[in-house]
């Protein structure tokens, strides 16, 4: 008995890889367009309410949050002082952790979005009420806080369209 092991020619292999390959990753593009159409408003909500349960948590341990100033002043300024000092810092954590919650679990998620609409006023209000604070020139890193959470405006902007029953829908690609 001979021991001779065939090995497939190099280009044999190539060959088959040109040919194959644009279906095979055609077949993978299309399995991964419906994972993404059927998963990624529901994986966009669960991360966006981890960041607003986070963010809210830290707001309950005094000294942890570094928006706890701006958090403080903010609401303090909206409510024309009937919020201060502590009492708008716990209604801050409160209503993050609450939106946090309803969109980590997707229950009560409307009403959480209700909520994360009106919190939008003082999440972006610094950049008017304190627009000469946060930005002496460069922007300090308040500013940067505020900047960032118009990612976070987009992101409910797109759960909401999910809970109000927008839809990914997957397509060919040229179709």
């Amino acid at each position: 008995m001979s021991n001779v092991t065939h090995q497939a020619h190099p280009m044999a292999i190539t060959d088959r890889m040109r040919h194959g390959g644009p279906a095979l990753l055609a077949r993978i593009s299309e399995r991964a367009t419906g994972w993404l159409a059927q998963h990624s408003i529901a994986v966009l909500r669960i991360s966006l309410g981890l960041v607003f349960l986070g963010f809210g948590a830290l707001k309950f341990i005094p000294g942890a949050s570094p928006a706890e100033e701006l958090a403080v002043r903010t609401l303090e300024t909206l409510s024309f002082g009937v919020l201060s000092g502590q009492a708008a810092l716990l209604a801050t954590a409160v209503a993050e952790c609450f939106i946090g919650i309803t969109l980590v679990t997707g229950r009560l998620l409307r009403t959480g979005l209700a909520v994360l609409a009106a919190s939008l006023v003082g999440i972006m209000s610094p950049l008017v009420l304190f627009f000469a604070d946060l930005f002496p020139g460069a922007p300090t890193l308040e500013a940067q806080y505020v900047l960032k959470d118009i990612v976070l405006i987009a992101a409910g902007l797109v759960v909401a369209a999910g809970a109000m029953g927008a839809r990914l829908v997957a397509t060919r690609h040229g179709h």
